[in-house]
């Protein structure tokens, strides 16, 4: 350093030394300390950050309280800035949108209106967005007017700010806290706060109280986003040390996003993590190869429905085993690492749960404490006029004369002093008041307020002097806060990661098992995992199992349909449904029109194999025409397997197990006929088939199959032809299959229903193992008559129409008349 001398013109230089070393210590040490107490890290009694406080106090001093209209951001930014926190204005905006986040606070602060983000976006500008304190938040500042908490001067010394905000609820333990200093770091879960009041009061119940009790009212964090926290011992870990690292999983489920498809959907994600990262995440590990068997992903997530985000799942592929695939390669699964560090009286330092609990606990007694001693003096000082103001009304006239006959205030106030014993805070309440308020006064009115004061006062000297009084009344308080603005538990414990173990067992693709593709009577297709017998009774759980085909979990299958088609399908895209030996249940299913693109009026039949070694395809028409078709597999997504004349349809086909068995036709003037399968030739599948049955003129055939005279019973339903379909009941028959003797094809058959006045066609008819059984229109089962041996008797009225009729074999479909 140099300076000019007065005496001459030269210069004297003063060079200091400093060394290097220190200088950085020094300059590194008041930088960091200037992080630590002024930015990065929460007060452990408030849980808020100089600049979250300084925040909230602005708002509270502007009157932008929650029963007020919302202002502009930008007026409150500028507030804080131009005030209290001479910093950068997008650091004052960042920390008020994340105040007003509800997926990062866990009770939101700040009642933000506009675009304030998203967890993939960032917010609008603030010029953009208003605010306004949210309920809550007038909950952390309520007291301030009551010299609760000390205040300190602003930075530049012309405003004074609170050291810290009075606090209601323990903010740092509901809402959490994160940030980074310069060698230390902190983050806090968000806690419910039910459950962290329930702790608290136990607390100051029990002093000693220890950690396994703590625990039992307050668990493990609870996340604003919900999900599920996978093991306790990281939990209990932090909870003990202040250190500890726990793995937060989304909640997803299995689930049918498509008649053919199984997806994962995902309705909670882990703290602060976006749909749109994790979908990023899940393309980068498809396009590594890292990830297989999914074939789309859909963020379906809006404000009505909250967090939807649809992974569909390829077929073949085990959605449990690739769900725990994507919890160890994706964000679907994070881990959360509590580091509870937080300023206790200026100090950072490392808190357990119980010192966290212990040091808001001491500072929400103290702000009661001194709220009371505030409020016992202005209580005072209130019963002190009070009481001037009894003894002046009692001579109301000699004040008035004493006021009016004074040269001045200060002859009139000596003068009142000395009349009626009063003192000058007295004299000069009086002087101060207008005449008419002054005269409005009555005796008895003061005397109820002075009575009031004293009970108020003898109250308050109660809790500053009673400490179990006191911690009575914060218990009290912090129940009235929590049953305010608490909630119910959101994030879900689990002591250990459940079946997921079994899940990573598992393979990826679907076992090419063994398995049964059921067709229902309402149209419903699923299939079941299990290689078991079908159930000896064709009905389902309200429901009736029409038709089964056995094939393997990855193996095609075949859909004949009344037009005549065979569908090639896949049985893994078919949803699983549970199948015990009693009654299988094909809710679950999905409809066939769902599946496969149907022509309007066309429906499913039967399903079948399509093995070309089997004896191929029996078909029935409505016309008596019956073909036998060859067995063969086309390189198509389906074909024909009988050409049809006009008008004509297919009522019914069966695959041949065997060429000894019988067919059998029932036409709608109850007419039967049973022939040997050996009678109709094989023919290719542009054949037009032979003559089956000899109709009568207006008849038609009604239902075709397969036949057992040794196991089978017919089962026929009479009723009107000019009758609205599906509003008749009808009469029902029962009868065994050997009461009516085989005939040769392209016959007439045998009459196996008596039609009765009324009568004049078959509504419906079926042939199968017995006990065939029937059910209605909503799937509840309709009761039949017991059989009888009579097969040309008429029938016995049935409660409701039937709509689908299936026995043991669960054979071709009955079909309506």
């Amino acid at each position: 350093m140099a300076t000019k001398t007065p005496e001459d013109d030269t210069f004297t230089e003063h060079i200091l030394d400093t060394d290097v070393t220190e200088e950085m210590q020094t300059s590194f040490l008041e930088y960091a300390y200037s992080v630590i107490y002024s930015r990065a890290l929460p007060d452990a009694r408030d849980g808020l950050k100089p600049v979250q406080r300084r925040i909230l106090f602005s708002m509270d001093e502007m009157g932008v309280r929650p029963d007020r209209g919302h202002v502009k951001c930008a007026r409150v930014v500028g507030q804080v800035m131009g005030v209290l926190h001479p910093h950068g204005d997008t650091a004052i905006y960042d920390a008020l949108v994340r105040l007003a986040q509800p997926w990062a606070m866990r009770l939101p602060l700040i009642d933000g209106h506009g675009n304030f983000g998203s967890l993939d976006a960032g917010p609008a500008a603030m010029r953009y967005t208003e605010c306004r304190m949210a309920t809550p938040a007038r909950a952390m500042t309520l007291g301030l007017a009551e010299d609760t908490v000390d205040f300190k001067a602003n930075y530049d010394g012309r405003e004074s700010e609170p050291v810290v905000l009075p606090a209601a609820f323990p903010n740092l333990l509901v809402n959490g806290a994160t940030g980074i200093a310069v060698g230390m770091a902190t983050n806090i879960a968000p806690h419910n706060l039910i459950e962290v009041v329930a702790a608290l009061k136990q607390l100051l119940k029990k002093p000693d109280i220890e950690l396994d009790e703590l625990m039992r009212y307050l668990p493990g964090p609870d996340f604003p986003a919900g999900g599920k926290i996978i093991g306790l011992d990281g939990v209990r870990d932090a909870y003990e040390t202040g250190r500890g690292t726990f793995r937060i999983r989304a909640t997803a489920r299995i689930e049918k996003v498509s008649p053919r498809r199984m997806g994962i959907v995902v309705t909670e994600l882990p703290y602060m993590i976006g749909p749109e990262k994790v979908i990023e995440q899940i393309r980068k590990g498809v396009q590594d190869k890292k990830l297989s068997g999914i074939s789309d992903v859909k963020d379906l997530t809006d404000l009505a429905h909250g967090t939807r985000l649809v992974i569909e799942v390829k077929n073949g592929i085990n959605p449990e085993a690739l769900l725990e695939q994507l919890y160890k390669q994706t964000k679907l699964e994070d881990t959360f690492a509590i580091n509870a560090v937080a300023l206790v009286e200026g100090e950072p330092r490392t808190l357990t749960l119980k010192e966290l609990l212990q040091v808001y606990l001491e500072h929400r007694l103290d702000v009661v404490l001194r709220r009371s001693r505030f409020q016992l003096g202005k209580a005072s000082d209130r019963l002190h006029l009070v009481r001037g103001l009894i003894t002046a009304i009692a001579d109301i006239d000699d004040v008035i004369a004493i006021i009016r006959t004074s040269d001045d205030a200060s002859q009139a106030r000596s003068r009142l002093i000395a009349a009626f014993d009063l003192d000058e805070v007295q004299a000069n309440y009086i002087l101060d008041m207008q005449l008419r308020r002054l005269t409005k006064y009555s005796t008895i009115e003061l005397e109820k307020e002075a009575d009031e004061l004293n009970e108020t006062i003898a109250g308050l000297r109660e809790i500053i002097e009673d400490p179990d009084v006191l911690r009575r009344l914060v218990a009290r308080e912090l129940d009235e806060v929590a049953k305010e603005f608490g909630t119910p538990r959101r994030t879900v414990l689990l002591a250990s990661s459940g079946k997921a173990s079994t899940a990573s067992a598992a393979p990826l693709e679907v076992p090419d098992d063994p398995c049964w593709v059921l067709l229902s009577g309402t149209g419903l297709v699923a299939r079941t995992d299990v290689d078991t017998p079908l159930p000896t009774e064709g009905r389902s759980a309200h429901d009736v199992i029409i038709s089964a085909c056995r094939t393997t979990a990855q193996g095609e299958f075949g859909v004949i349909t009344n037009l005549g088609r065979v569908i090639r399908a896949r049985a893994i895209e078919l949803p699983t449904v549970p199948l015990t030996a009693s009654a299988p249940s094909l809710q679950g299913g999905s409809l066939a029109a769902e599946l496969w693109p149907l022509e309007p009026g066309e429906r499913p039949l039967c399903v079948t194999t399509l093995d070309p070694d089997s004896l191929g395809l029996a078909v029935g028409t409505r016309s008596g025409v019956v073909k036998r078709v060859r067995a063969e597999q086309l390189s198509k997504d389906s074909w024909d397997v009988i050409r049809l004349d006009d008008g004509d349809e297919v009522v019914g086909a069966v695959e041949l197990a065997s060429e000894g068995v019988d067919l059998a036709f029932i036409t709608s003037d109850a007419q039967l006929l049973r022939f040997s399968a050996w009678g109709v030739r094989p023919q290719g599948r542009t054949g037009g088939g032979v003559a089956g049955i000899k109709l009568s003129s207006g008849a038609h055939v009604v239902w075709f199959g397969t036949a057992d005279p040794e196991a089978d019973e017919v089962v026929t339903i009479s009723g009107s032809s000019t009758a609205l379909p599906g509003t008749e009941p009808g009469a029902a028959k029962v009868t065994p299959l050997s009461e009516y003797p085989a005939k040769g094809r392209a016959t007439g058959g045998v009459r196996c229903h008596r039609f009765l006045k009324g009568e004049d066609t078959l509504l419906m008819a079926a042939i199968g193992r017995a006990p065939v059984v029937a059910t209605a229109a909503s799937g509840s089962p309709v009761q039949l008559p017991p059989a009888t041996g009579r097969r040309d008797g008429s029938g016995v009225a049935v409660p409701q129409p039937v709509t689908a009729l299936a026995g043991r074999h669960t054979g071709a479909p009955a079909q309506e008349g």
